[in-house]
């Protein structure tokens, strides 16, 4: 007999979202979809770049890899965005992809499992290289996607749509970060956002979060957390929200987090 009225699967759980400012809305909704509360704390806000020449050489290369949801929302507000006959576009992760179609783009390859960029290199599009990629993304970050294509001889030409700056939060919020319950798990997607809630965290408030549940998109965040000390890592297949928070939720279900 199905349970009448049980619990949501995160029911008195909390969730700590780096999410870069006004980005924690999917967040919120993945978390309140299983009864678990949200604590925001950005430390990266996202600002437009001017690339309409760098974009229209990028947009026209046979493969265009774009790396996040926000790469297209700053590509698609300074050029439309279509794929023409034959062209094949490549997106980071499902999230991605999804955006792309909302912005006229349908039907965009991304790895079966992992959102890193070695899982993004192993596609079967680029491998063999095509001759030019378009590349739409930020500096920094991902660095291992252009080198990599140029390694394997193709022209990759980059547009880099927006920027991450850096925002520095508040010492009464990170103290808050110590107050939270035990059943409250650090999401972590992204290692420039993570670096900057570690750095300026005294050696207390470093421990509370060593303390508590990390969930990692990738295994390379996993290494570094794990080399930092934190000792209760649970490895998404993804960097969504949702599939984050159905991963530590699993991990609950197991009873692995008490």
């Amino acid at each position: 007999m199905d349970k009448i009225g049980s619990a949501p699967a995160l029911a008195g759980w909390y969730v700590i979202s780096l999410r870069p400012s006004g980005s924690h809305a999917p967040v919120r909704r993945a978390a309140s979809a299983l009864g678990a509360g949200v604590v925001s704390v950005s430390t990266l806000a996202l600002r437009p770049l001017p690339a309409r020449p760098a974009l229209v050489a990028a947009l026209a290369c046979p493969v265009v890899v774009v790396t996040s949801p926000a790469a297209v929302r700053f590509a698609s507000q300074q050029l439309a965005l279509a794929a023409a006959p034959g062209q094949r576009w490549l997106a980071l992760g499902a999230g991605t992809a999804a955006a792309l179609e909302r912005a006229g783009v349908a039907g965009a390859a991304f790895p079966d499992s992992g959102t890193d960029s070695e899982a993004l290199l192993a596609l079967p599009a680029l491998k063999p290289p095509p001759s030019a990629v378009g590349l739409l993304t930020a500096p920094g970050g991902r660095g291992l996607i252009p080198e990599t294509l140029a390694q394997r001889g193709a022209a990759v030409h980059r547009a880099n749509v927006y920027q991450r700056v850096a925002v520095h939060p508040r010492a009464a919020r990170l103290r808050r970060l110590r107050k939270l319950p035990a059943q409250t798990a650090l999401l972590v997607s992204s290692s420039e956002a993570f670096d900057g809630l570690w750095k300026p965290l005294d050696e207390a408030g470093r421990e509370a979060l060593r303390a508590r549940p990390a969930v990692v998109s990738s295994p390379r965040l996993a290494a570094q957390l794990a080399a930092l000390g934190f000792r209760a890592l649970v490895l998404a297949p993804g960097a969504a929200p949702e599939t984050m928070l159905g991963a530590l939720a699993a991990d609950v279900g197991q009873g692995r987090f008490r």
